[in-house]
């Protein structure tokens, strides 16, 4: 809907409008299909890269605006952060090299970018979750100011009526509340399209649906969000949630989430597709009409189903119907929406490769396949696969299999004979499936972030460890290897961030507190087991209200009875605090003039921190 000047809808007038349109599309699609009028061949495939923008300091960017005003390219546009933007590619005809003529424009696309960013000092970065992204950069105030998402942002703040309650398992754990749709902004993608064959559409659309999970298994690379080593592909539950208008309540929620792989097969006609999706969701967004679809079929003029678009736009399945116009003809296609962007162009076009491979090589026992295999099963590999990636033990064809042995035994050997069916030049098929070969003997990108974060954080806080980790994907990706080439980080760096620290780099997060009805006893003994010498003290509602130190409690080493006491009875109150994202020179210029060791850093009252002279 990017090219649509959209508004929301605040009439029953506007309402009525909207409705009307969109029913209008509706029955002119169902007209387009029962005419012949949905193009068929030739078959063709399209891409959307995502891209972050990051500072010297490997640091989101938040320059897109003034980005795309100087590179100013029909190719490029804004994403709803101002430190992302989106790469449009070309329609390519699904023929010959035509995989490898893509990747040849989005690397120049890229360079022509490249550029253009040097110039105000920023970097481009291809990847799922940008790794050094912190919970300050998803406010309101990095937002892309432009009506589409305002609108979008008060819709959803209206209609859930309270915050976001992101929570996300995985070997750490998050749980934030946010108030704000802004954590969209956190998920970059590549997306790539199939145009379909109209006749095959919906069984089409099934097997898409079936071979999701191992797909994305090997294509993870989205495992680290605000330092939490969380899914292999962590933008699968964050997306969810973070666009969940449904408002928690205590009776069971069925409703399904606008974000979502889906409850059940697609079964009837290609439209059923999009009325099940009207049926459940209301659209909220309308623009300005003039003739309805069925009117402009009448004319002899391909409609543009406008009011079916903007609905679509606000509607996330991981694989979604799309409809367009080219070269002046009608057609259908699947966005796959679920593989993430990086960590290299090299290594995004064979995952599409494999992808399309896989799609067009679908042997005949698994046609009608929503006749065969359970929803639920498909639906289990694909949240599986997104948290384990490529450990995942897919339920395919009534047994278990490893991701390792189906993809290697059974899904490439179907995408060589796809690609070939479909006139691809062995080349391309060659190169492009070679690399998902050796990923799958090697690693993934998940892996390598994985693994290299564990490390780093060995030696570094967290936050400088997410800086150096996004440095490092950085110079791998401009090397432009794939990744299962790249060699693991060694032990330590010697970084410039120093010079730019701010409390967040030294700080500890990992801290202890006490409640202000804490007995003594009870210090003494936290204190001595940890080995710390500062005790923060926190009320009922978690906000800092008083500290300890080990030197206000040697008085009370012996005394038993008065250990019965609270340590509210004798925590400091008139306390020096900070801010994490204060430099590191002033913390240490309010030690130092207060005589203080210890420095509660904090965020709306509440405690995220502790910076002690050791710290230093």
């Amino acid at each position: 809907m990017g090219d649509l000047n959209v508004t929301q809808i605040k009439t029953k007038k506007d309402q009525s409008n909207y409705i009307h349109h969109l029913l209008n599309d509706i029955k002119a699609l169902d007209i387009m299909i029962e005419e012949g009028m949905i193009e068929a061949q030739p078959q063709r495939i399209g891409a959307e890269q995502e891209v972050f923008l990051v500072n010297d300091q490997f640091l989101p960017e938040n320059k897109s605006l003034e980005f795309l005003k100087k590179i100013n390219h029909k190719n490029f546009t804004t994403e709803i952060s101002t430190y992302t933007f989106e790469i449009n590619l070309d329609v390519f005809e699904l023929k010959d090299s035509c995989f490898s003529a893509l990747h040849k424009q989005l690397d120049h696309l890229l360079e022509q970018a490249k550029k253009v960013a040097a110039t105000q000092h920023i970097k481009l970065v291809l990847t799922g979750i940008l790794p050094s992204l912190s919970i300050n950069n998803v406010g309101d105030k990095s937002m892309t100011d432009t009506k589409r998402y305002s609108v979008l942002n008060e819709i959803v703040k209206k209609t859930r009526k309270r915050g976001f309650n992101v929570h996300i398992k995985g070997v750490d754990e998050l749980n934030l509340l946010h108030n704000s749709a802004m954590l969209e902004g956190c998920n970059n993608s590549f997306q790539s399209h199939l145009q379909i064959k109209p006749k095959t559409f919906v069984d089409d659309y099934n097997w898409a649906q079936a071979i999701a999970g191992p797909i994305l298994s090997i294509c993870t690379n989205s495992p680290l969000l605000f330092g939490k080593e969380l899914w292999s592909e962590t933008r699968i539950a964050l997306f969810t949630q973070s666009f969940d208008m449904r408002v928690n309540s205590y009776l069971l929620n069925e409703k399904q989430s606008r974000v979502s792989f889906g409850n059940q097969w697609q079964t009837g006609s290609i439209t059923d597709i999009y009325k099940d999706n009207i049926s459940r969701f209301r659209g909220f967004l309308t623009t300005n009409f003039t003739k309805t679809s069925v009117e402009l079929l009448k004319e002899d003029k391909i409609p543009r189903l406008r009011a079916l678009h903007l609905h679509n736009g606000t509607v996330y399945p991981w694989n979604r119907v799309c409809y367009g116009i080219t070269n002046g003809k009608p057609n259908l296609r699947i966005e796959n929406r679920y593989i993430p962007s990086g960590p290299t162009t090299t290594d995004e076009i064979a995952n599409m490769v494999f992808w399309v491979g896989v799609m067009l090589g679908k042997p005949e026992k698994y046609s009608n396949i929503h006749e065969k295999w359970d929803f639920k099963d498909v639906k289990t590999n694909f949240f599986n696969a997104a948290r384990y990636g490529m450990a995942t033990q897919f339920y395919w064809d009534g047994k278990y299999v490893s991701s390792f042995d189906l993809i290697l035994n059974e899904l490439l050997p179907m995408a060589y004979k796809g690609l070939q069916n479909a006139g691809i030049s062995a080349d391309d098929s060659e190169y492009y499936l070679r690399i998902i070969k050796s990923r799958v003997h090697s690693r993934n990108a998940s892996e390598w972030l994985v693994r290299n974060y564990r490390h780093l954080l060995k030696s570094h806080k967290r936050f400088e460890a997410m800086q150096i980790l996004t440095a490092k994907m950085y110079e791998k990706q401009e090397e432009g290897i794939p990744v299962h080439h790249w060699e693991m980080l060694t032990p330590s760096y010697d970084t410039t961030y120093k010079h730019h620290w701010i409390v967040k780099h030294v700080m500890s997060s990992d801290i202890f507190s006490v409640n202000k009805n804490d007995t003594i006893e009870l210090v003494i003994q936290v204190m001595t087991w940890k080995n710390i010498h500062h005790m923060p003290v926190i009320d009922t509602n978690e906000e800092l209200i008083g500290l300890v130190s080990w030197k206000d409690l040697e008085c009370y080493l012996n005394d038993v009875e008065k250990q019965k006491n609270s340590i509210s009875d004798i925590m400091k109150t008139d306390i020096k605090t900070i801010e994490e994202y204060a430099s590191v020179s002033e913390a240490k210029n309010i030690m130092k003039e207060y005589n203080i060791s210890c420095l509660p850093v904090v965020k709306y009252k509440k405690l995220v921190g502790l910076l002690t002279l050791k710290d230093f």
